[in-house]
């Protein structure tokens, strides 16, 4: 099935509600998750004409155990791909997209206060340097903690009990009471 040039345009989801002659197909993906189990998708696609694009190959999916749920329209103009590797695709950009997102929300991408082009440069590298270092399963931190913010309270919490740890660690210490009484007594008189 094609779409001639010459019909009025439509929407992608009025399209393929217009076109319902079209079959679907299952199509199975691994999931990334531990299980490593599989996800089966039902797939509609055909040619057609996407206004300012020209000929493009449209594509209908949705999760086949949610068919009420929601249903992506994607469009590639590339029109040797098949229908699962636009969705393989699909799904690897939006991989993409929730890490700008996370770097966005919790890292500080887009708070960037300088207009020099090194300065710009050095700060989206030490985001993403930020962003590594909190996906490394940084040393205190549980591994089923997975949000990248929720990984940051948890940082945050160990730093404000840094000073607590420390002050037990030496009054644990043979003689460690006293050092610690030495070492108040000299930041009063600091003061």
């Amino acid at each position: 099935m094609t779409t001639p040039k010459s019909r009025a345009w439509c929407h992608i989801g009025t399209f393929f509600r217009n076109h319902r002659r079209l079959k679907w197909q299952t199509v199975r993906f691994m999931t990334n998750g531990a299980k490593r189990k599989r996800m089966e998708c039902r797939l509609r696609h055909t040619m057609g004409y996407l206004r300012y694009v020209g000929k493009v190959r449209l594509l209908c999916s949705e999760v086949k155990k949610r068919p009420d749920g929601r249903r992506k329209y994607l469009a590639c103009n590339d029109g040797k791909a098949t229908a699962r590797q636009i969705v393989m695709g699909y799904r690897l950009r939006w991989k993409i997209e929730l890490f700008h997102k996370d770097t966005k929300m919790h890292l500080g991408f887009e708070d960037v206060a300088t207009t020099g082009f090194t300065s710009v440069a050095s700060h989206v590298h030490w985001v993403y340097c930020a962003y590594l270092l909190l996906h490394m399963s940084p040393p205190g931190v549980p591994q089923d903690v997975k949000s990248v913010g929720e990984r940051q309270r948890k940082i945050q919490e160990l730093l404000a009990h840094k000073e607590k740890r420390r002050v037990l660690q030496q009054l644990t210490q043979i003689h460690g009471v006293e050092r610690y009484k030495n070492e108040l007594r000299q930041a009063l008189v600091g003061t």
